[in-house]
């Protein structure tokens, strides 16, 4: 009996000392193996506390603009008075403003921030007005050419512009199959690479003039919001905006005087997600017909989103605060997570829905 107990004992042993050998064997070969591939080790380090603590799902963000970024962002005045279909770039802005100019015309002013379009314009000349959204939006100006107003204005709050006739360097082309002064074009890399060589800070608070919401905002909760599908709105005599809604791509497609807007390379139908329109007067300042806006001060406006219109107040504090927006009971304003168009309509103007 004790023979065979003793059997049994040198048997566990022998096992357990085959077990100690091989798993120092397997750590031996490991260890040789990592030393001649450091890089493996590395990796299996940097999956560890993955592995000990999952990693948690991230947080959504707003798309149309890295909420993080602190780049800033680039206004370039947009010649409008070139028809329909002869657009280029805009539907890569994420902000866009459209304000009535001499001759009972527009203008177009195209935020852009963190994008590499490659080509932007038609690019036309500066007016005072548009520097107050260029500043709210803490964005590097840029134009060609520009009004006494504008020069001034520009001195005096000390805009950093970028002006394809005095300091634009290589940042403006023209393209020689379209007629003078409706050619001149530029793109986004053109334009970093001559705010850098001004010496302009290409960085800023971040601060974004809307509040946007990952979500799709549920509008139907606002008490003075009525559903509308079609807006029309008039600058003049001659010139009307309208949008349509896609309630398939929560998109409002805009039109210019009856016609739909276009882009001039990919013939894509703009489109936004938000319209804001504000109700802003504007007077004549000169036999040129350079006109003026009283936009430092508050005024009614409206929202045009997810199908609704709602009724919003605007208020403006100085050339360079953010315009506030809030609804009709003063809580502030939100709006969908896309392009939005803010349409700086005369006050003395229709804007009707239906």
């Amino acid at each position: 009996m004790r023979s065979k107990g003793r059997e049994k004992n040198l048997k566990k042993r022998s096992l357990l000392a085959f077990i100690i050998i091989l798993l120092l064997l397997v750590v031996a070969l490991v260890g040789t193996y990592f030393y001649f591939h450091p890089e493996e080790k590395d990796k299996l380090l940097e999956q560890i506390p993955n592995i000990i603590t999952p990693t948690p799902t991230p947080t959504p963000k707003i798309t149309i603009v890295d909420p993080d970024s602190h780049t800033r962002p680039y206004a370039v005045m947009i010649d409008n008075n070139v028809g329909n279909h002869n657009h280029a770039g805009l539907l890569d802005a994420y902000l866009t403003y459209e304000i009535i100019v001499e001759g009972g015309l527009t203008r177009i002013m195209a935020i852009f921030k963190d994008t590499d379009t490659s080509l932007i314009g038609p690019v036309r000349s500066s007016r005072h007005y548009f520097l107050d959204y260029a500043l709210e939006n803490e964005a590097i100006y840029s134009h060609y050419g520009w009004s006494t107003f504008a020069q001034n204005d520009i001195r005096v709050l000390g805009v950093n512009n970028i002006n394809g006739m005095t300091n634009g360097g290589n940042a403006f082309w023209r393209d020689r199959s379209i007629a003078s002064p409706h050619n001149v074009f530029t793109s986004m890399d053109h334009l970093k690479k001559q705010a850098e060589s001004l010496g302009y800070s290409l960085t800023g608070s971040g601060d974004l003039l809307l509040h946007y919401s990952v979500d799709d905002v549920d509008y139907h909760e606002i008490a003075d919001a009525v559903s509308a599908t079609s807006v029309s709105m008039s600058y003049s005599y001659g010139e009307t905006r309208s949008y349509t809604y896609d309630a398939t791509t929560k998109m409002y497609l805009r039109s210019m005087n009856g016609s739909p807007h276009v882009d001039k390379e990919t013939k894509e139908q703009l489109s936004y997600r938000n319209v804001i329109i504000e109700l802003v007067s504007n007077y004549t300042l000169d036999r040129e017909g350079h006109q003026d806006i009283r936009n430092i001060r508050s005024g009614d406006g409206f929202l045009l989103s997810s199908g609704k219109l709602i009724p919003i107040t605007w208020s403006k504090e100085s050339r360079s605060a953010k315009t506030k927006y809030t609804y009709s009971n003063g809580e502030e304003m939100v709006v969908n997570d896309g392009r939005t168009f803010i349409q700086i309509v005369p006050i003395n103007q229709k804007v009707t829905y239906e």
